[in-house]
């Protein structure tokens, strides 16, 4: 992993035992929980339309991968949303 300078700093200072970690405070716990609740919520409804036989591939992958169709469709569109699918040239 390639970090910045100050994340270096930070990881060398720790390393050499300069700065020590301390457990979360239940209010960080908290936060943190509520965090990725509302990460995992999906609180919104779509509706597109797919050729039936690209539907039928999406339903073949998902089987396949052993979840729901719609988690595969709302995955692929989570990832492409955050640039971690390239696109072909």
């Amino acid at each position: 992993m390639k970090y910045d300078r100050e994340e270096q700093s930070i990881l060398d200072a720790y390393e050499k035992g300069d700065i020590h970690a301390r457990p979360p405070s239940r209010t960080e716990i908290n936060e943190v929980k509520n965090a990725a609740k509302n990460t995992f919520r999906k609180d919104q409804r779509i509706t597109i339309r797919l050729y039936d036989h690209d539907l039928k591939g999406i339903k073949k992958k998902a089987m396949e991968k052993g979840l729901p169709y719609q988690t595969l469709v709302s995955g692929v569109i989570h990832q492409y949303v955050e640039g971690e699918l390239a696109e072909k040239k």
